[in-house]
């Protein structure tokens, strides 16, 4: 590692070392571009390290709310814009009791290089709340979002910046916010993504991130002449981009053994069809219920309590598409164990840096998240598009397009490694490209 980079690091710890993921998502960054850096002394000349790795401005705010039984909580609501130079910000929102500004920097600061990297002309950003939409009523989870907005509302706009959904904000949430954002400035601006088919939303955003994960393990399998037909696939979440990873794995001949949630992982020892995908869908997106549920509806699965899926079964492929850091040094040396050929990041950062090192000293394909999991903001851009246009592609087309994304994400990485001398190191690939794009913007902008 150069002195360049060691030095913004070390400063950083000594400044935000409290929030773990936040360094960790710098570090992961900053440290797999030494090359590029060393060749390129302008970056240092111009202090983009210790300009990019600091948010262009931080929002908090306070929204208050009335529950059900009259009372007043409060929650507290963020925006972390992190850079602009390439386009507006970009970015989702995400409502759960874990959210604090930490845990925000790193998506903000991961978003920017995933935006970067599908070519569309978008800075990054991320935003949410404390706020936990689970077990909350219709009416609590309608009024919250609209208090959310009445402040969020000033600080963002289709050319400055385009929040869309993360975990625990979907369809619903997004329609109370961009219902109340509309109410408030009287116009209907391409202001939020992830609306409704029927009020300017995409075809296939929904199914996005998970498909483009598994389009971009398939161009990492072709590069060494592998092919999904019959692979096994563990695959953590149950979310949207679980459930849409594991239905195009299926569609694609994989088979799927795995889906968990918070409380455990159900194993499908016969593979988890797609008739049997409807069930979880109705499962978890319409009664909201657990994936244990799952395990007593269906023969010859087994459910595990309180772990994810990667020490329970033989893989082929694993898929971790649930959270941060849910897949750690032991999970990684239990999949090499199990035959694990190719990991592929379908959540934000969902793998340590210890087994993301350990995965590329065993030669296995190891794809990040901000490469991987770019799908959903890359169709997000499409939406953004569509609606500029006033128009509503099919969705063959919109996959087509997202397929096309994902294949360029790819090559862009694979492309970047190879120029440095390591083809297959992914992580380092989809920094650099990442990286130029945004670093060359800032230098042509100025200070």
């Amino acid at each position: 590692m150069s002195n360049y980079i060691k030095n913004v690091l070390d400063d950083l710890q000594s400044k935000y070392g409290h929030e773990k993921e936040y360094i960790q998502s710098v570090t992961e960054v900053l440290g797999s571009l030494g090359k590029l850096i060393d060749s390129e002394p302008k970056y240092a000349k111009f202090k983009i390290l210790e300009r990019i790795v600091i948010p262009e401005r931080v929002i908090i705010f306070k929204v208050p709310w009335i529950d059900d039984k009259g009372n007043i909580q409060i929650n507290i609501g963020y925006r972390v814009q992190f850079n602009s130079a390439i386009g507006p910000y970009k970015g989702g929102l995400r409502f759960h009791p874990s959210v604090n500004l930490g845990i925000l920097k790193f998506l903000g600061f991961e978003q920017i290089f995933k935006n970067s990297l599908t070519t569309l002309p978008l800075g990054g950003a991320k935003g949410g709340s404390d706020f936990d939409p689970k077990g909350k009523s219709t009416r609590e989870v309608m009024g919250f979002c609209q208090n959310f907005m009445r402040e969020l509302y000033r600080h963002i706009g289709a050319n400055v910046d385009v929040p869309a959904g993360d975990i625990g904000v979907g369809s619903r949430e997004i329609g109370y916010l961009f219902g109340q954002y509309k109410s408030i400035v009287n116009s209907y601006d391409s202001v939020l993504t992830g609306k409704g088919i029927n009020w300017g939303g995409s075809k296939i955003r929904p199914e996005a991130t998970g498909y483009g994960c598994v389009y971009f393990a398939c161009e990492m399998l072709k590069t060494r002449k592998i092919d999904l037909v019959g692979q096994r696939v563990l695959i953590s979440g149950a979310g949207n981009v679980a459930q849409y990873a594991a239905q195009k794995a299926i569609q694609l001949g994989a088979t799927v053994l795995s889906l968990s949630d918070s409380n455990g992982t159900v194993i499908d020892k016969d593979g988890i069809t797609l008739e049997k995908l409807e069930m979880i869908k109705e499962l978890k997106n319409v009664r909201r219920g657990r994936i244990e549920e799952y395990s007593k509806m269906v023969p010859n699965v087994t459910y595990h309590a309180n772990c994810r899926p990667w020490q329970l079964a033989p893989c082929d492929i694993a898929l971790p598409c649930a959270t941060q850091n849910e897949l750690d040094l032991d999970d990684a040396k239990a999949l090499v164990k199990n035959g694990c050929i190719a990991v592929c990041e379908g959540a934000n950062m969902p793998t340590t840096l210890e087994a993301t090192a350990f995965f590329q000293k065993q030669n296995i394909l190891f794809a990040p998240g901000k490469a991987s999991n770019a799908g959903g903001v890359a169709t997000s851009g499409l939406e953004m598009s569509q609606n500029a246009i006033r128009l509503n592609w099919h969705s063959a087309e919109v996959d087509s397009r997202l397929q096309s994304i994902m294949v360029n994400i790819h090559d862009a990485a694979r492309r970047a490694a190879t120029e440095f001398g390591e083809p297959d190191n992914y992580v380092m690939g989809a920094n650099i490209a990442g990286f130029r794009k945004v670093a060359d913007a800032m230098i042509d902008l100025g200070i």
